[in-house]
């Protein structure tokens, strides 16, 4: 392998990894933003509260009583213009099922 080879190896490497770190980097402030902004504001409680009541307070999965509401799709750029027809109402522990 020559000097110029192993230079653009290296190059290459460095780049993926600054490449792979402004992602996680943006990953990380979505979902910071998502969990402790949109989920508190009133738009998100307005949404919550349309689903529910829309489901019946029932879990679209097993039936049971719905305190939650799960996202069957994400809008990665678009955190809070999720239509309501990407959301179900859903219990607990079929929540906790859908995320493992």
């Amino acid at each position: 392998m020559t000097h110029e080879s192993i230079l653009l190896l290296i190059v290459g490497i460095v780049a993926w990894i600054v490449k792979r770190s402004i992602f996680n980097l943006k990953r990380i402030r979505r979902r910071n933003y998502y969990r402790n902004v949109y989920l508190k504001s009133d738009a998100w409680k307005r949404k919550r509260f349309l689903v529910l009541k829309r489901d019946n307070w029932k879990c679209v999965y097993c039936g049971g009583h719905a305190t939650q509401v799960h996202h069957k799709k994400y809008a990665k750029k678009n955190i809070g213009k999720e239509p309501i027809k990407w959301l179900v109402s859903i219990c607990v522990p079929c929540h906790e099922k859908r995320h493992k």
